[in-house]
């Protein structure tokens, strides 16, 4: 993008949080006026463009129309059954109404799932001739519907207005993401999917699901029945069946937000035992069994059929081309005291435990390359030096050992690999104050690299680990501070000022809270809307 236009969007950016509210994140480009134009809830409508590939009957975006005209109005809406993407003036006489936002999308993907690869890019034009929203794919007509969900703001009497405004938004990064943990504590449906609804309004476009962990296997997997009998918290209660993973699935395609499914191994599998007898390494206390277990074994032929078997169900059930499969934070300490262990290692030849945990990763990394996926592992994957596939993509979360992340993105990227970071953005740390700070001055290319490695680097994710947080404290934990990352994932990257993140930041929790989100203030205040929620 042309630097003049960026700084005509940052010109523009103080007077615009006066009087037309907030976007977040910022968009690339806007350009924006005090003129304003009306609009009435009960006569609003959304409408396809006749030129437009996807028409009604396309679930992505009629779904979409309707959330919208209910996150904007609420009940004071009339039928609305008709959509569009543009926004349609009523004409020269009634020029300061706006009756419909008409939407125009090159390429329908109705049916389909969103990619790494997909366009989000979108134009949203409203002057006195139109009320249009252009977009190359429904994934980036998503991003502009919530965009354009921002930009409209309510008077002290109730009256609906937007203003003159154009935008040419795209993503800095494709890969925006959020992980949650549902291991250490459960989180219930519909705490995941309200998350989801908060990740699209924030635009972000990947759930990284750590479904499974050392605490508990809450994954209802038909192939092995007895992992989640047994590794669960409660069999009943505590488990997402196959019908909660297929609606998780779905509520997230809606909003244009792919998901990651990680399945980490070999260590971090305690709950994995239970289940499948063998699967785990004895530990030994001396010459003799102490009775606890460690790491997946990774000697024995029914440790691969296993892991051959469980993993072509789990190509089957997750449909995004990825799938994350860890490796982080293996424990030697079992191996090195299991016999039949050191035996194979000296069989083998192998002199240390980071050869023999390469052999393993190896091992499943060509199991699941048959299945036609792809993969995301975790650092110690490429520290340890595993032999991987050129395409892998490798993520960054430990912040100061072996190397300060910046390092170890150098490294990563020198060596030809993508990179995901997240060793900045633990929102499961907390300290008292401003602490989106933190998060928003990240600069994700803030390390020496070329331009071609630099951009190797596809993203980040904010992570919510789940020692200390369940469905009680989840949402005001992450949001607002989610939001931070979110928009340093999108924004340019000279949008960084804090003084000017803040005062948007502030009119988006309200926002959220408006919407129904408990989440946290940042400074002393209030918010009208915690008075007036939809």
């Amino acid at each position: 993008m042309a630097g003049s236009r960026l700084w005509v969007s940052l010109l523009l950016a103080a007077a615009f949080v006066g009087w037309a509210r907030a976007l977040w994140p910022w968009p690339q480009y806007i350009k924006t006026s005090s003129r304003r134009y009306t609009l009435h809830p009960n006569t609003f409508q959304f409408r396809y463009d006749a030129s437009s590939a996807a028409q009604p009957g396309c679930g992505v975006l009629d779904e979409a129309f309707r959330r919208y005209r209910h996150l904007l109005f609420g009940s004071r809406t009339g039928s609305g059954s008709t959509y569009s993407v543009y926004l349609v003036l009523t004409g020269k006489r009634h020029a300061l109404e706006k009756k419909m936002l008409v939407v125009s999308v090159v390429t329908a993907e109705c049916n389909l799932f969103p990619t790494l690869e997909s366009a989000e890019n979108y134009t949203l034009t409203i002057n006195d001739d139109q009320c249009l929203l252009f977009s190359e794919s429904v994934w980036g007509a998503l991003r502009g519907l919530e965009t354009f969900s921002q930009l409209i703001w309510r008077s002290a009497k109730g009256t609906f207005f937007i203003n003159k405004t154009k935008i040419e938004d795209f993503p800095r990064f494709p890969h925006r993401g959020l992980l949650l943990d549902t291991s250490r504590h459960y989180l219930p449906l519909s705490s995941i999917l309200d998350t989801l609804d908060v990740m699209a309004y924030n635009k972000l476009n990947v759930f990284h699901w750590h479904i499974v962990d050392d605490p508990s296997f809450p994954y209802e997997s038909l192939t092995f029945p007895e992992l989640t009998r047994k590794g669960s918290y409660n069999p009943v209660t505590h488990i997402y069946t196959v019908q909660d993973v297929k609606e998780v699935i779905e509520y997230a395609r809606l909003r244009g937000i792919r998901v990651l499914a990680e399945f980490d191994t070999p260590g971090h599998t305690l709950s994995w035992g239970p289940g499948i007898p063998g699967l785990l390494t004895p530990c030994y206390s001396g010459a003799h069994p102490s009775g606890t277990f460690g790491p997946v074994n990774p000697i024995l032929n029914n440790t691969y059929e296993f892991m051959s078997t469980f993993f072509l169900e789990i190509s089957s059930v997750f449909p995004d081309f990825y799938l994350h499969l860890g490796g982080d934070e293996v424990d030697f300490t079992c191996w090195k005291s299991n016999p039949d262990i050191q035996g194979f290692m000296k069989k083998k030849g192998f002199g240390d435990f980071k050869q023999l945990e390469s052999f393993y990763i190896q091992s499943l990394l060509d199991i699941v390359s048959a299945y036609d996926k792809g993969y995301v592992v975790w650092q110690e994957v490429f520290d340890n030096k595993v032999k991987v596939r050129p395409d892998t993509i490798i993520q960054v979360w430990r912040e100061e050992t072996p190397v300060h992340y910046a390092k170890e993105m150098e490294l990563i990227t020198k060596a030809g690999f993508r990179a995901l970071l997240s060793a900045p953005w633990y929102l499961n740390r907390i300290s008292y104050g401003p602490d989106w700070k933190d998060y928003y001055t990240v600069e994700p290319l803030d390390f020496d690299g070329t331009p071609e490695e630099k951009a190797l680097v596809i993203g980040g994710e904010a992570c919510m680990w789940g020692e200390y947080v369940d469905s009680s404290n989840l949402v005001p934990r992450l949001w607002p501070r989610g939001g931070a990352v979110a928009e340093r994932l999108w924004s340019n990257k000279m949008i960084s000022d804090t003084n000017f993140a803040y005062k948007r930041l502030s009119h988006f929790r309200c926002e959220l809270l408006r919407r129904g989100v408990q989440a946290q203030p940042l400074n002393v205040g209030y918010c009208e809307q915690e008075f007036e929620q939809t």
